[in-house]
């Protein structure tokens, strides 16, 4: 069996604990950037820019699938709605398992579960399904119990750190409190 990983990237930050614990458990760790909800564009090239500076420190390929589909993606998870976040976890998590079984890799994880602003059981859920479905095992490490840590590696890699999940529909709880 392969000892090896693909590791679904949302930003160099989210990446820097994951990348540092999980060289002791594979032989091979993949990166994998795609984030078709990060908006606006200036955002998602910061996210991108960070995931390539970090990767590039833990010595780690990263593979881009650099187009920037936010119409399509908008278009799929909707609206404000609930379920939206549910969407976006099956949309690139679905892409990242595919991936990985193109690319021949026994797992795949994501980055995502290390926030604790993120639903991590339904990014399981999500990755489950996928990993199912493309014949590829999905892990979900206890990724959380680094975030600190993160931060803290963050800062000494001068990485920047966005206040958003990336999509529009966050970007504007974030900033708009009117009724």
């Amino acid at each position: 069996m392969n000892n090896n990983l693909l590791l679904h990237i949302c930003c160099g930050p989210c990446a820097t604990y994951p990348l540092e614990i999980m060289g002791e458990k594979y032989n091979t760790i993949f990166g994998f950037f795609y984030n078709p909800n990060i908006n606006p564009y200036r955002e998602y090239k910061k996210r991108l820019e960070n995931a390539i500076k970090t990767t590039e420190y833990y010595g780690v390929i990263l593979d881009v699938l650099d187009h920037y589909p936010m119409e399509g993606f908008i278009f799929t998870a909707g609206s404000e709605t609930p379920g939206r976040c549910e969407t976006c976890y099956r949309i690139r998590l679905g892409r990242a398992a595919k991936r990985a079984r193109e690319k021949g890799f026994s797992d795949f994880t994501t980055t995502l579960l290390i926030s604790p602003y993120q639903n991590h059981e339904e990014i399981i859920k999500a990755g489950k399904m996928a990993g199912d479905y493309w014949g590829v095992n999905f892990i979900a490490p206890d990724l959380a119990r680094g975030f600190q840590r993160s931060r803290e590696l963050a800062k000494k890699l001068k990485l920047y750190r966005q206040g958003y999940c990336g999509c529009i529909f966050s970007e504007k709880e974030r900033y708009y409190r009117g009724g």
